[in-house]
């Protein structure tokens, strides 16, 4: 059932771009040990994993080559996830990405701060392989739905045009 949803996207997005697509989902950590984890779980599920070490390494990154999902550690030195997703929603080359912010701290106000800053999800660490697969589709089936939305309305914006150039 997960790779059918993987093939549905890459379908899903065929049909707007030449090249198929497999989603990409960047992960930033700054332990090495829990990004390897989790890039290795991407892949299991058929996503191309982007590493990413830093914040600063996260937002470099995503303005050069937008990934599809960013799964972000909250407790990082230097740049915490919260500033990060600040920077993302900030560039508007980046503000729409979805991001699934990764946390041990699994608690109200760590999850209020996030939603007010744009946050899709939360996943508490320890992290549960088939429940990051199921949120990550999550975002990916809303990031599917919102592209066949603004294809529809742009077809129907093209076709009043015509309409009434033809009037």
């Amino acid at each position: 059932m997960r790779r059918n949803r993987v093939r549905q996207w890459r379908l899903s997005l065929t049909s707007m771009k030449r090249d198929e697509h497999c989603p990409e989902i960047m992960v930033v950590d700054d332990d090495p040990d829990a990004l390897s984890i989790l890039v290795r779980y991407i892949k299991r599920e058929g996503f191309a994993a982007v590493e990413a070490w830093s914040g600063a390494q996260c937002l470099l990154l995503a303005r050069q080559h937008p990934p599809d999902v960013i799964l972000l550690d909250l407790m990082m030195p230097e740049m915490d996830g919260f500033a990060v997703c600040r920077a993302l929603k900030a560039d508007s080359a980046t503000a729409e990405i979805p991001v699934i912010m990764l946390t041990a701290r699994d608690d109200v106000e760590a999850r209020v701060e996030g939603m007010e800053l744009g946050v899709s999800d939360f996943i508490a660490k320890p992290v549960v392989r088939r429940e990051l697969a199921e949120r990550i589709n999550a975002q990916l089936d809303m990031l599917a739905a919102g592209r066949a939305n603004f294809a529809t309305l742009d077809q129907l914006d093209r076709r009043k045009l015509n309409g009434s150039k033809k009037l």
